[in-house]
């Protein structure tokens, strides 16, 4: 995410960004930070954000595919690629209101960025710095200085979590193996 896009935390999440027109007919290919463009299916609207901060009303989406780890999507109101051509370089950003529906157990990666992370026993690991899939599970990627730990994000590992932290349990091996200071090394 090179771009810095100003927008209102509090009602919206940036979940990707617009990149270039897709045809003729307005649509536009855009690239999404969860990496699961099928999640565009479950909105209505989306909402996109200037680097200025300037925000657009929401705009219906009326068309939406997978494209390898993005989408071309179209919206009702860009009908040729002379609009599409405008909204290149933008912010997708979605209104919180449109996953509050979702159930209560549901977790989504927005709500792990930033959170310390520590162990049962209390050794600090770091923050979350992002999250990736590996096509079998989402991944924890926490960073602290020089240290990376890759954590997977199941209910066996992740023992609690608040708005503050994330309690991990993690098997024995899975730190050091991520850490690169395996037992067995060179001696």
């Amino acid at each position: 995410m090179a771009d810095t896009f100003s927008f209102p935390a509090d009602r919206y999440i940036l979940i990707g960004k617009i990149g270039k027109p897709h045809g003729l007919r307005g649509e536009v290919r855009m690239s999404l930070y969860s990496g699961q463009p099928e999640n565009l299916q479950s909105y209505s609207h989306l909402v996109l954000v200037a680097t200025d901060g300037s925000v657009t009303a929401p705009l219906r989406i009326v068309s939406s595919r997978a494209q390898g780890k993005g989408a071309v999507v179209g919206f009702e109101s860009i009908l040729d690629r002379d609009g599409a051509e405008k909204l290149a370089g933008m912010g997708v950003i979605l209104d919180r209101a449109e996953i509050a529906g979702a159930d209560k157990g549901d977790s989504f990666w927005f709500q792990f960025i930033g959170l310390a992370v520590k162990t049962e026993d209390g050794r600090y690991l770091g923050r979350v710095e992002h999250i990736f899939s590996n096509g079998a599970q989402d991944i924890l990627v926490i960073r602290d200085g020089s240290a990376e730990y890759l954590v997977p994000i199941l209910d066996s590992i992740i023992t609690c979590r608040t708005d503050e932290e994330i309690v991990v349990a993690p098997p024995p091996g899975l730190l050091e193996l991520n850490s690169g200071i395996a037992d067995g090394g060179d001696d």
